[in-house]
């Protein structure tokens, strides 16, 4: 049996202000005129890490494998696009909680078809990619606010979620994006 993950309290929201020392990713230089591409090719790298051997194996009891991130980098695409959804058709939509951990655990990360999860990863991918790509000029600026009062504007979400999937290529060894 698994060792149970630690769950992240982190507020990564920092990452809108500096570089990620550890992947590289540098939110606040990225340009998100550029975010629908990225998306897509960021989806492409992570069907490629799920086609591996051994991507159901723990590096350490506590660290995921790289299936189980994947699957939380497909539920971080699909919660991310109903996101944008709620910013571009209302006015300050406010978003619940998602507790990632609790997700992990309920849907049984570790145990998913590594097929089916590139998949849906992919799928996923796409459909936010084509929402990023039908912002334009004054959209960018929306405003969006997370449960615990974190404001962000459909520009800053895109640098934010950005951060998450590319992170995770590099937790896993994987070759990251640089833009």
């Amino acid at each position: 049996m698994s060792e149970e993950i630690v769950p992240d309290g982190k507020n990564w929201t920092w990452v809108l202000e500096r570089e990620c020392t550890d992947c590289g990713f540098d939110a606040p230089r990225f340009p998100v005129g550029r975010t629908a591409e990225t998306v897509r090719d960021v989806g492409t790298r992570w069907a490629r890490v799920l086609e591996q051997d051994g991507v159901r194996e723990r590096p350490s009891p506590s660290v995921w494998s790289p299936l189980e991130y994947g699957c939380h980098v497909r539920d971080v695409f699909l919660i991310f696009d109903v996101r944008l959804g709620m910013m571009l058709g209302s006015v300050d939509p406010g978003f619940e909680n998602w507790d990632q951990d609790a997700t992990a655990v309920e849907q049984d990360y570790g145990n998913q078809d590594p097929v089916a999860v590139a998949a849906e990863l992919v799928a996923a991918a796409g459909a936010l990619a084509d929402r990023y790509a039908t912002v334009t000029g004054e959209q960018w600026k929306r405003r969006g606010f997370r449960s615990d009062g974190s404001v962000f504007t459909v520009e800053s979400m895109a640098r934010y979620m950005l951060h998450d999937p590319v992170h995770h290529l590099w937790d896993v060894g994987a070759e990251v994006p640089r833009h």
